[in-house]
């Protein structure tokens, strides 16, 4: 077993914090703060799942109204020991190309494409984090047979905790954040499109 390096051994006895993934230029693409604890992205991302976050991202984009943002694999600073970086985010901050993470109060809406190794964080560990944080819409998107399939989640705020909003399979339509449209089996190779 090899030691590790230096980069990795956290800078205080507490953990990490937010900003000092700023300052980690070593460490892996991907990198997540979750609880105070750096958190790799360890397998090679699908291709199923890079086309399907590419897909979404154009498609979102050309449906978002002016002042909304959509941005993909870019952070949220959640509190000062949690900064996750979802597939996709809608956020209302203007474009800042110096930006490397976003304010959950500038956040519409968190999508994450769920993968093997991200699949607990995402359906439980993510799900908590950004409803307390009090990002208004959460997505989940599962793999069901090479077909993407969306869990929508909306933010409940007297119980401070997110309800389900609706499970789409093959289309999407949602009022909010604002009006989407989505056919959900042209986004990845092989659908319906």
């Amino acid at each position: 077993m090899t030691a590790l390096p230096d980069w990795m051994r956290p800078p205080r006895p507490e953990g990490w914090f937010a900003e000092d993934l700023d300052r980690l230029p070593e460490a892996p693409r991907h990198t997540e703060l979750i609880d105070g604890a750096l958190v790799f992205m360890m397998l090679p991302q699908r291709s199923w799942h890079g086309r399907l976050v590419t897909s979404l991202t154009v498609a979102l984009m050309d449906q978002a109204p002016d002042g909304i943002e959509v941005e993909r694999e870019m952070a949220i600073r959640l509190d000062a020991r949690n900064r996750p970086e979802p597939d996709l985010l809608l956020a209302t901050a203007p474009y800042d190309g110096d930006r490397t993470w976003f304010a959950p109060e500038d956040v519409l809406l968190v999508i994450e494409v769920v993968s093997p190794e991200s699949a607990h964080r995402d359906r439980t560990v993510k799900l908590r984090k950004y409803a307390e944080a009090g990002i208004s819409h959460y997505w989940c998107i599962e793999d069901e047979d090479s077909a993407p399939t969306v869990h929508a989640y909306e933010l409940d705020r007297p119980t401070g905790s997110y309800a389900p909003a609706g499970i789409f399979r093959h289309a999407l339509k949602r009022s909010l954040p604002f009006e989407i449209s989505l056919d959900l089996d042209t986004l990845t190779p092989g659908g319906s499109g």
